[in-house]
């Protein structure tokens, strides 16, 4: 009696050969993922990190133009003693800090084409609360001889945001140092220094600091007045000899 046997198949033996286990394809799966998160990862962080650079930088753009601004009005400031009610120079440090005086601007300076050609205007320099709860640096302009209008009172020019710190410093030359306060109304400093700090992101406040030399002096009350009884009270003035 003859026994056939089958003959093996070859093909079926080379399949079986070459499949995975399921413990291999999750592994596999595994490996996948975890390389899909390390992409991820990465390109996240890339994220965070331009996105902080780009608040840096916009931080300090933000106050190189405050600064700036400051430092262009405060060289054009004028001051006139027998005006003051125009023309005063005032001060105030702390929370709600504020710097105002009279400066004959250029046409290039900020909101000037509101004015209709005045550039003799005061400015006035204030940390007031935005919308968003935090402070910023503002920037309120009005014709010397001319009330604030609405836009200017309820719309400033907001240079800066999230202003941590404000601090306006005037030189003494009595007592030859930096003061937070100025009395002499009547006067302008000779110099002011201008520290500007903002915040962002919840990282530390960058601070910028300005020295900025006030290149005029207030006009005194002498100078203003008319000369009485023509220029030969003047004992300043020397007339020409009449020749016959």
């Amino acid at each position: 009696m003859k026994v056939f046997r089958q003959k093996p198949n070859d093909e079926g033996q080379r399949f079986c050969r070459r499949a995975f286990t399921l413990i291999e394809i999750m592994v596999a799966l595994m490996l996948f993922m975890l390389v899909v998160a390390a992409v991820y990862s990465t390109w996240f962080l890339l994220l965070k990190a331009s996105a902080i650079g780009q608040e840096a930088a916009a931080r300090a753009q933000s106050e190189r133009i405050a600064v700036r601004t400051l430092e262009d009005s405060l060289t054009c400031i004028q001051s006139f003693q027998a005006s003051m009610k125009y023309y005063a120079f005032a001060v105030t440090n702390g929370d709600d800090a504020s710097l105002s005086f009279t400066a004959r601007l250029p046409d290039i300076f900020p909101r000037n084409g509101r004015f209709g050609g005045f550039n003799l205007r005061r400015l006035t320099f204030g940390v007031e609360t935005g919308p968003d709860s935090q402070k910023d640096l503002v920037l309120r302009q009005n014709p010397i001889l001319m009330d604030m209008d609405s836009i200017e009172k309820n719309n400033p020019l907001v240079l800066a945001h999230d202003v941590k710190a404000f601090t306006i410093e005037c030189w003494d030359t009595n007592q030859q140092d930096w003061a937070t306060e100025w009395n002499d109304t009547n006067s302008i400093p000779p110099a002011i220094r201008v520290t500007l700090s903002l915040g962002g992101n919840g990282g530390p406040p960058v601070a910028i600091t300005r020295l900025i030399t006030v290149p005029s002096s207030t006009v005194p009350v002498q100078v203003q007045q008319p000369m009485l009884g023509g220029p030969g009270n003047n004992p300043g003035i020397k007339l020409p000899v009449p020749t016959h």
